[in-house]
């Protein structure tokens, strides 16, 4: 209470209010108090107080307050305690109202108002702009207040908050209200505090469905001073909670919530649901696209309830945690509740891919065996869930969570467990199974065992330590290259690939070689497979096959190349890499074709074996750094049939010969050529010993390979044997089985260099396909465990696709859903039992990810997830079309390059180069960012593009292709036009052919303008080296106007191309015409430097002084410093001449000396032929001997050295038979 002091009567308040010397910010009136007065609370607040006996006041105080301009400015706040209203009153406060806007807060407590008021009341708030909060507290306004209110705010746009306390509105004000909240988008705040909890519904209801940010409070009065919240919607969290509503008000909320977007935290823990409101959640589940969190503990949800909640998540693609803790359902329940985060099939995706934190148990919660099966099968093949609680469950053994954890061991994605108060975490068993799990995974941060019997027996420490150590940073630790010091071993497998054209007879060879290898050592099922099956036969297409042998420890496998022409584009990709053990049988027929007996000529089988040499040798030159040249070995089938005294025969023996000596060097040449009839065991038994031979030659050659490459074999079959044999494994797949099984491929810390983990287990995965034992492309994803599977039913059937036929594609184009519906038609035998099972390991859509991944096919637009599909394999040649250039233009350049491998004798680009390059290339230009609406179309030997105003034409040329030709016809300058070729055509080319080598030469521009074609245009290119070396070959002042002479082409005596030349400025781009300059002025700038000479008509000068003066003159890489070196160089020439002259006067005077000299030597040599040709006819002594007196004693002489020294010379008799005279003998 306000002291004495402060306290007034009500007419000084009113001659305050008239004199304006107030300054209030807050009005507070208490009506039915025993005294009347006012007084201060603080400076800027007032409380009034009207007893009964003067409520004129009140009136007279409201309609003084308009007038009084100084309080109207400054006042906020009007609070009424206990006024009971009448409509002459409530008018007043109408007026006051509208005369200050400034009013923000009304406040009434304990009031009343009869229905005129509240009408009053309602148009005031009807037509009021300024006021911004609201609050009516145990005043008693019931339903019929509440819809007043209603009918007012649907109309009012500036009322923020509205709180109705300690007031029954009923359901039919809460409806009122809930249009209200339809209608305005203006409330902020909205608390109510009711008798009834069913109020609650259609409030929320109207802002969820209304998306209303609007902070909602609901309460609900009980007995006595007890209450208890209803709901609470916190737009700034984007919270609901709500605590207590029954199932017709939960499914109402249910059905709003489906279409929101301002709540993402759901909360109904405690709430008891049924079956009912869980069917309309499950539509809440499929169509909300912002809940990421939801709670429903303690629900005593059931098994049906549990089921609408799963069916769900299968369509969810935004809820991130759920929580299902406390309920009552079963082992059925949690099966279908983990169906939408579990695959049972490799090709199954995961249907919910967004839920990543999964809470349930319960006393209640009895998960049972079949709920333990489904957690396995989740957590073994879950790829998105991090957090897993299973908390207080009563009912799961020691047993199934041992099961649980061994099923974590394959588990990558899981972060969090906890199993609080689980009572069946107890044992050594469990504790050893976590501890082996931690060991292999080092993914799981934290395992949470409180309230277990294994954390309050404290035998849970060892597994934090473990926890620990795994969160431990290994960076500090120095790292040990795992492959580094692993045993190498030599390979055991070894590969023969069987080259050769079709009806060459090499499915019959190879079968024939398997009845060689030790049938009667292969088990009995084994003896089958190596025989054709007539019906298989009959119904499979032919393709490339394997076939795989035992020789003892070695394992031989087959590769049989298809020699049909459309699988030439494949033989690229299964070519042995660096190191690989293996060697090549080129098999060619004797014969045309087997069912008649026209025999080869020699030249068709010399055609034959070059080709497949020339594939050899091009293919071995991309295996970097080849630690053996290919071992080749030549077969001759259908030898049968041959005539022994054939001079055919010998005729292609001499080929042969020839091959051998022209690819001596290239190949390893096996001298022996076979000659066998392939039917025959007998026949092949010598070829066959050959493999045998060869093969562990071979294998003691190549590089050894790391024991992890053999023992991986093993731990490949037995994976497969595991689940069903299947033929491939994706790469996740492949990692998990290194994390398992594999030791030294595993991540043993999540703080592990994992890019370095991932870096070695391709590597291994590289190591096995170059050894044969996987087919593994690191962009593939995937890992073919069945290389004769990948390459005869698969990859084969892609090349073989009569797309044309079956399709409406044109120009190579096909959509995707087409291609789809084409390889299941074509992958799928007709015959029942006799399916390839394709697609029981992989998708349609996996083999077009597999095509474009191997460039066999590109996206026309990969932006479009619809986009047209080309496949270069169905192109048609463009032969007929009449071939001219799109632009026309006076002003267009034409330039053109030729790439012709260096070695075209011996090397070729491979059939599988160009459709490849056609594809990548495609690839190349969408990854451009500046490709401003490039244009791409392709024929079978042709690609197309249209870049920047460059119009550019790629063909493929020469017999077995050697060469490329682009073509180019730009609106841009030579440079810029040459400058796209050489950064994004020529690499594009260079890296499809790594080992051959491609020579670039410049083409006559007329033959690109004119586009004349290839045969014509054989002579009419340049090498671009020799075109260089030609412009620094002339003298610096004719290089602009050197020219180059290109040589006329006739055809059956018609002129196709005159002769003529080409300025070679205009044939280079500015960057190679800079280059030959710069060439140029450092030889020049080398040439000044070898010629620095002192000049000797100034010998006063230093002898620093000239290198004084090339430091000072130092040539700028210019024209004008060019021109300066030049004259600097002549300089020095001059004195270089002038030293020339002196040193050939002194030769002149030396030739005399050089005269006498040579007839010297000339008398000498005569003298030494004369003495050799009497030595030889015994005129001379040969044995002779020199000595010296010395004191009546006589020492041999060994050395003679000029002098006046006298010896005495003697001579031996040369005749070695008896004592004689010789006659006529001469002396010395």
């Amino acid at each position: 209470m306000a002291s004495n002091q402060k306290f007034r009567d009500l007419q000084w308040l009113l001659q305050a209010f008239e004199t304006e010397t107030l300054n209030l910010h807050s009005i507070s009136f208490y009506l039915s108090q025993p005294v009347s007065g006012c007084y201060q609370e603080t400076e800027n607040s007032m409380n009034i107080n009207i007893s009964s006996d003067c409520l004129e006041y009140f009136s007279l105080i409201l309609i003084m307050l308009g007038p009084a301009k100084n309080t109207l400015l400054s006042l906020r706040n009007l609070e009424f305690h206990r006024v009971e209203w009448e409509l002459q009153q409530v008018q007043n406060l109408g007026e006051l109202l509208d005369c200050n806007l400034n009013i923000k807060q009304l406040v009434f407590r304990r009031n009343r108002f009869n229905e005129e008021s509240l009408s009053e009341f309602a148009d005031i708030l009807k037509r009021n702009g300024a006021v911004k909060e609201l609050m009516i507290c145990e005043s008693h306004i019931g339903t019929f207040g509440a819809t007043l209110l209603g009918y007012a705010l649907k109309v009012n746009d500036c009322l923020e908050e509205l709180q109705i306390w300690e007031d029954s509105i009923g359901s039919k004000g809460a409806e009122e209200l809930s249009r209200m909240i339809e209608a305005n988008s203006v409330l902020k705040l909205l608390t109510i505090f009711d008798s009834r909890s069913i109020t609650a519904t259609p409030l929320i209801s109207a802002v969820l469905a209304r998306n209303r940010a609007m902070e909602v409070h609901v309460w609900r009065g009980g007995s006595g001073d007890k209450s208890t919240k209803v709901v609470e919607f916190l737009p700034e969290s984007s919270t609901l909670r709500i605590y207590r509503i029954d199932v017709s008000g939960a499914c109402r909320v249910a059905c709003a919530l489906g279409l929101n977007s301002t709540v993402t935290s759901f909360d109904m823990t405690g709430v008891r649901l049924k079956s009912r409101w869980a069917k309309e959640f499950r539509w809440v589940l499929e169509q909300n696209q912002s809940l990421k969190e939801v709670k429903l503990s303690k629900t005593c949800l059931k098994n049906k309830g549990v089921v609408y909640v799963a069916a769900g998540l299968f369509k969810n693609r935004h809820l991130e945690r759920l929580h299902l803790d406390g309920n009552w359902f079963s082992g059925v329940g949690m099966e279908h509740l983990l169906c939408p985060l579990s695959r049972f099939s490799a090709l199954q995706c995961q249907a919910n891919i967004t839920l990543r934190t999964l809470t349930f148990g319960g006393s209640r919660t009895k998960i049972g065996r079949d709920g333990v099966a489904a957690i396995l099968q989740m957590l073994t093949s879950n790829e998105t869930l991090t957090r897993l609680a299973i908390v207080d469950d009563q009912s799961m053994r020691p047993d199934d969570y041992f099961r649980i954890f061994k099923s974590l061991e394959k588990n990558a994605s899981l972060r969090c467990l906890s199993l609080q108060g689980c009572k069946g975490v107890r044992g050594d068993r469990v504790l050893q199974a976590i501890m082996e799990t931690l060991q292999i995974n080092p993914w799981i941060e934290e395992i949470d065992l409180a309230r277990t019997p294994l954390h309050n027996s404290g035998k849970a420490d060892a597994i934090y330590q473990r926890l620990g150590q795994n969160a431990k940073s290994t960076e500090a630790e120095p790292e040990n290259d795992l492959l580094k010091d692993m045993p190498l071993t030599e390979p055991k497998s070894c590969r023969v690939f069987f080259c050769g054209q079709e009806y060459a007879g090499k499915t019959t060879l190879c079968n024939s070689i398997s009845q060689n290898f030790s049938s009667s050592k292969l088990p009995y099922i084994e003896q089958v497979k190596t025989l054709v099956n007539p019906v298989e036969q009959a119904v499979r297409s032919v393709g490339m096959k394997i076939k795989t042998f035992k020789d003892e420890d070695t394992k031989v496998s087959i590769w049989n190349l298809a020699g049909q022409h459309e699988f030439y584009s494949l033989h690229d990709l299964m070519f042995p890499g660096h190191g690989s053990a293996s060697f090549f049988l080129i098999i060619s027929s004797l014969f045309r074709k087997p069912s008649n007996r026209e025999p080869k000529t020699p030249m068709e089988i010399e055609e034959d074996l070059q080709y497949w040499l020339r594939f050899i040798v091009s293919n071995s030159k991309k295996a970097v750094q080849q630690c053996m040249l290919p071992n080749v070995a030549v077969v001759l089938t259908h030898y049968d049939k041959v005539n022994q005294a054939s001079q055919n025969l010998q005729a292609t023996v001499n080929s042969i010969q020839k091959l051998r000596d022209k690819f001596n060097g290239y190949v390893d040449f096996y001298p022996t050529v076979f000659t066998v009839d392939a039917r025959s065991s007998a026949s092949v038994s010598k070829l066959t010993h050959h493999i045998r031979k060869t093969s562990k030659t071979v294998l003691q050659r190549v590089p050894r390979v790391y024991q992890l490459c053999n023992d991986l074999v093993q731990i490949l079959s037995d994976w497969r044997s595991e689940n069903y044999n299947k033929p491939a494994m994706k790469w996740k797949e492949f990692a998990e089985l290194c994390q398992v099984k594999v030791p030294p491929l595993r991540i043993r810390s999540r703080h592990d260099n994992k890019e370095k983990i991932k870096m070695r287990r391709r590597a291994i995965a590289t190591c096995l396909h170059h050894i044969g034992e996987v087919i593994y492309f690191d962009e593939l994803g995937f890992l073919i465990l069945d290389c004769e599977w990948f390459c005869g039913e698969v990859l084969s059937q892609l090349i073989k696709l009569d797309i044309r036929r079956q399709s409406s594609a044109e120009n190579g184009f096909i959509s995707r859903k087409e291609l789809e519906k084409i390889l299941r038609g074509s992958l799928q035998s007709q015959i029942p039992g006799m399916g390839s099972k394709v697609f029981e390991n992989l998708e349609a859509n996996d083999l077009i990810k597999m095509m474009m991944k191997l460039e066999l096919c590109y996206e026309q637009d990969p932006s479009d997830p619809n986009s047209l599909l080309l496949i270069p394999s169905i192109l048609e040649e463009g032969r007929g079309k009449l071939q001219k250039w799109q632009l026309n233009s006076p002003d267009c350049i034409y330039a053109g390059r030729h790439l012709q491998c260096d070695d075209s004798s011996h090397m070729f680009l491979t059939p599988g180069f160009f459709p490849r390059l056609q594809v990548h290339l495609h690839n190349r230009i969408m990854e451009l960012k500046n490709q401003h609406g490039a244009t791409y179309s392709l024929e079978k030997y042709l690609i197309s593009v249209n870049i920047n105003g460059m119009h550019i034409r790629i063909e493929l040329g020469g017999q077995l292709g050697y060469y490329i030709d682009i073509l180019a016809c730009s609106t841009k300058n030579l440079t810029e036009t040459l400058r796209l070729i050489h950064q994004l055509i020529i690499p594009a080319i260079q890296s499809l052919c790594h080992g051959v080598t491609l020579i670039e030469n410049i083409m006559r521009p007329e033959c690109v303008q004119n586009l004349i074609p290839p045969r014509y245009r054989k002579s009419q290119f340049v090498p671009l080296q020799q075109l260089k070396h030609a412009l620094l070959s002339v003298p610096a002042e004719s290089m602009y106007d050197y020219q180059h002479t290109w040589d006329s082409v006739s055809d059956s005596g018609r002129t196709v191309l005159r002769a003529g030349f080409d300025l070679a400025r205009d044939l280079l781009s500015d960057d190679d015409f800079r280059e030959v300059l710069h060439r140029r002025y450092h030889d020049l700038h080398n040439l000044a430097l070898e010629l620095q000479v002192t000049p000797e008509n100034n010998p006063d000068e230093p002898e620093n002084s000239l290198s004084n003066a090339v430091e000072s003159d130092k040539v700028d890489p210019s024209f004008g410093g060019i021109a300066k070196g030049v004259e600097t160089v002549l300089q020095r020439l001059k004195i270089i001449e002038q030293e020339i002259r002196d040193l050939k006067q002194e030769i002149q005077g030396l030739r005399y000396y050089e005269h006498r000299l040579l007839i010297q030597l000339h008398r000498k040599v005569d003298y030494l032929v004369n003495f050799n040709v009497q030595i030889e006819g015994r005129k001379v002594p040969n044995m002779f001997f020199f000595v010296r007196t010395e004191n009546f004693s006589r020492r041999l002489v060994t050395n003679v050295i000029s002098g006046m020294t006298a010896l005495r010379l003697h001579m031996l008799c040369e005749y070695r038979r008896e004592m004689h005279v010789v006659e006529d003998q001469e002396h010395i």
